[in-house]
């Protein structure tokens, strides 16, 4: 027996394998023939369309969005913040700066006035209203006490306007220009004062030194209502209250003092509501500049 391996080429010439014959017919690779329908949808080079990497949306750059307008404004809107911030903080600057003068109009007027009442010879409080020291030859001093009075309530008007409205505001403005007027128009002398003055000459200054003052404290006195109504709306009894009573006694003591008596009773009750009236302006336009927003 001849046990030699047989190693012609046909003999290593592989043998095919059943799997591979039982494949059908018209697919050298063995795979199933696909469904008509099936081959319609397989891209036509399905190796590339393997390979391919899955599509995933690239995220869209805000600035170049579907909303251009938007995204150009953004910078625009943030200064306009910025702005909007810087004119805040200066507003309530020039607000608190316009309130902080008018807060000194009342002690200059009073310490000015004080200061004449008891050192001007001839003048006497229990007869004399404080408008008259703008006479005499000192009287410069106290006209330009009211002219400044005036310019620093007027201020404060302004200030007012700001932070609460401009009713009040317009009212304290007469207030403040009929002060000053009152220093710019000079009263006639009466009741001894200056000393050796003639008496009983009706003039034009003195006319309009009166009719100053009257539309003044008028409009200082509708002010404390305005005011003591603002005052109740936000709260703030104690204030509304006070504005209430500064008003009408005020109003009660000018009607007093201009009824042309010289009663010392009425000429000391109006220097006192002199007093409570200034007293309530540099509180209340205190209490402004120091809520200021």
């Amino acid at each position: 027996m001849n046990t030699r391996p047989n190693n012609s080429p046909a003999a290593l010439r592989p043998t095919p394998s059943p799997v591979a014959d039982a494949a059908p017919a018209g697919n050298s690779r063995g795979v199933p023939p696909r469904h008509p329908a099936e081959q319609a949808q397989t891209p036509a080079h399905p190796v590339t369309a393997d390979l391919a990497p899955p599509a995933h949306p690239v995220p869209a750059d805000p600035a170049t969005s579907a909303h251009p307008r938007q995204a150009t404004n953004t910078p625009r809107s943030s200064s306009a913040a910025a702005a909007s911030a810087t004119g805040g903080v200066a507003g309530r600057r020039t607000t608190k700066l316009l309130l902080g003068l008018g807060v000194l109009a009342g002690p200059l007027n009073l310490v000015v006035v004080f200061t004449q009442a008891f050192t001007r010879d001839g003048f006497d409080i229990r007869k004399h209203a404080g408008s008259m020291l703008t006479l005499g030859e000192h009287g410069w001093i106290q006209s330009t006490n009211f002219v400044l009075t005036g310019i620093l309530v007027i201020l404060g008007a302004a200030g007012l306007k700001r932070a609460m409205g401009t009713t009040a505001a317009v009212l304290l403005t007469i207030f403040g220009a009929g002060t000053a007027a009152g220093g710019l128009f000079l009263p006639d002398p009466a009741l001894g004062f200056p000393t050796g003055a003639p008496e009983g000459q009706g003039s034009w200054h003195g006319a309009a030194h009166f009719a100053a003052g009257g539309i003044g404290f008028i409009a200082f006195i509708a002010c404390c209502v305005v005011v003591g109504n603002h005052f109740r709306r936000t709260s703030a009894p104690q204030w509304a209250a006070a504005s209430y009573v500064t008003g009408a006694f005020f109003l009660a003591a000018f009607a007093g003092i201009a009824s042309g008596s010289a009663s010392e009773t009425l000429t000391l009750g109006f220097w006192a509501a002199i007093v409570i009236a200034w007293v309530w302006l540099t509180a209340t336009l205190n209490r402004f500049r120091l809520s200021a927003r």
